[in-house]
């Protein structure tokens, strides 16, 4: 049969094709529109086409589809193309029963359940390639769909890897931190056959597998290695951004316990380098905070912003404290709590010797977590110690304040023994730690021996202590003043000296008990040296 070549077409500036425009018009409805419009033209035509699916590859493909009478092999590889091409030059059929490309594409798909693997990446790449970016077609949720159900088998042929080689997410090797290690797990094998997506369509793709209950721990190790590598790719600042709030943007839909701190550190370095947006800042630092658990506390140690004269940011580290704090609220459990504690001791040791850091920061620090939190102050009363030494200047109202963060019930004999002697600390401080240790003197006594005249010496002798204190009281305030009360003074010695013999009365009627007894009479004796100390105070 012959052909008449009557029509010229320029496909994308790649190729020009000679073909028969009669043939191309029965199959289309674009070509049939444009030449309904020329009736009667004898001449030659030219047709320029700029943004053709597939350029010269997919014309090709569309004319031999025309020219075998509408018939043409439909495969995985070539699906997409297909059915791109039917919707961009109308070959959806005119109602005259003739077999249209839009139709076979359409029944295809119905195996695409079938396809493997590999088949399912080519085809979600032509979709990123072939569809625009905001187009939400029939093609795209369906090869999406029957991908992303392949994720929730245990390993399928991949592109990267073998059956007997199953790909594994690795934070951190030797040659990337962000790479993919062999032979260890069976949930991420699919992660490298996915780094082509473009910014464009991972937040799709993502959204697709919350949907279909994909677990969000493996979603994340995805997220954080497409994050790394499109980072690496990238050539300019603003496309690193791009991709980085991205990234974070996703990342706050999971569920926080599907979150890794050293992940999410990773991308706040890079984050702060890249001046993101403050509401992803935002974001990232609400991430950070609920898993602030399982941080170390080199995380914590980020520098200061510039212009700042403090070596580390303090404010950050609170803001990680207030999340997690809201994070679980009073469901937060005590595991947790006690891990974090631990951490912000060791951020308070760190940063108490820093002499810019001012008083109510480090106080804001030492009063972030409550008191459950902690089983012993030890740490923190070191800390404390710490920076009252480093900062000799302070107010004794600023020391007050920062005092406040300490439990007396929670510190050691040692510490409270240290206490009493440490003349950095506020009087008041000391009184109160004195106080607290007859009173545990007191309780321990009662409980191993149980003895009613003991308990009842013990009561009367607390009792004594309470006025103490309260003598005590209307004392400091003058004392601050640095004026000179004589009188006042030989009050407190000689209340202290009063409860310094019924402790040595104590120990008298004690003598005859368990050797374990005399060990504790023998640390209570220890506190004559601190009730020689108290009056000294004074001038």
């Amino acid at each position: 049969m012959e052909v008449c070549c009557d029509l010229q077409v320029d496909v994308n500036g790649e190729e020009v094709f000679m073909v028969d425009k009669k043939t191309l018009a029965s199959f289309s409805g674009r070509f049939s529109k444009l030449f309904g419009k020329l009736k009667g033209t004898s001449r030659s035509l030219k047709v320029i086409f700029h943004d053709f699916p597939g350029g010269a590859e997919g014309f090709e493909l569309m004319t031999r589809f025309c020219y075998n009478n509408g018939t043409i092999e439909i495969t995985p590889s070539n699906i997409v193309l297909l059915y791109c091409i039917a919707h961009f030059m109308e070959m959806d059929g005119d109602g005259s029963g003739r077999l249209n490309i839009l139709s076979q594409t359409e029944k295809s798909l119905e195996g695409i359940s079938f396809w493997t693997w590999p088949n399912l990446v080519v085809a979600l790449k032509q979709c990123q390639d072939l569809l625009p970016a905001s187009n939400s077609s029939s093609i795209l949720e369906k090869v999406l769909d029957c991908l992303i159900a392949k994720l929730f088998c245990p390993f399928v042929t991949s592109t990267y890897a073998s059956s007997s080689e199953h790909l594994s997410f690795q934070f951190s090797s030797a040659r990337s931190s962000h790479s993919l290690k062999t032979n260890s797990s069976q949930t991420t094998w699919w992660v490298e056959d996915l780094m082509f997506l473009s910014i464009n369509l991972i937040e799709k793709v993502i959204r697709r597998m919350m949907f279909q209950e994909l677990d969000h721990s493996t979603i994340f190790k995805f997220l954080f290695h497409y994050h790394q590598s499109k980072s690496m790719g990238a050539t300019t600042p603003g496309e690193k951004r791009k991709i980085t709030e991205v990234a974070i943007s996703l990342l706050y839909l999971l569920d926080n316990s599907s979150l890794s701190c050293k992940c999410l550190f990773k991308i706040y370095q890079l984050a702060l380098s890249l001046k993101i947006s403050k509401l992803y800042k935002n974001k990232l630092e609400n991430m950070i905070g609920s898993q602030l658990d399982q941080a170390t506390i080199d995380y914590v140690l980020v520098p200061s912003p510039r212009g700042k004269k403090h070596v580390y940011d303090v404010s950050l580290v609170l803001r990680f404290v207030k999340s997690f704090l809201l994070e679980k609220g009073c469901h937060l459990s005590q595991s947790r709590l006690k891990r974090v504690s631990k951490l912000m001791d060791s951020y308070l040791a760190e940063v108490a010797p820093d002499t810019y850091l001012n008083p109510s920061k480090f106080a804001a620090l030492a009063m972030s977590l409550p008191d459950s939190a902690r089983e012993s102050h030890d740490r923190l009363y070191q800390a404390i110690g710490v920076y009252f030494k480093r900062h000799a200047d302070l107010f004794e109202e600023e020391k007050m304040s920062i005092c406040c963060a300490l439990n007396y019930d929670k510190l050691s004999a040692h510490s409270l023994k240290h206490l009493t002697q440490n003349i950095k600390f506020p009087p008041r401080g000391a009184v109160e730690a004195f106080t607290t240790e007859q009173s545990k003197l007191r309780s321990l006594l009662h409980k191993a021996y149980n003895l009613k005249t003991l308990d009842s010496l013990l009561i009367h002798t607390d009792n004594e202590i309470k006025h103490e204190k309260q003598d005590t009281e209307h004392i400091i305030p003058v004392f601050t003043k640095k004026l000179d009360l004589p009188t006042e003074a030989e009050k407190l010695r000689a209340h202290l000296q009063t409860m310094h013999w019924k402790t040595l009365e104590m120990g008298n009627t004690c003598g005859t008990m368990e050797m374990q007894m005399a060990a504790i009479m023998k640390s209570r004796l220890s506190f004559r040296g601190s009730i020689q100390y108290l009056p000294k105070l004074f001038p």
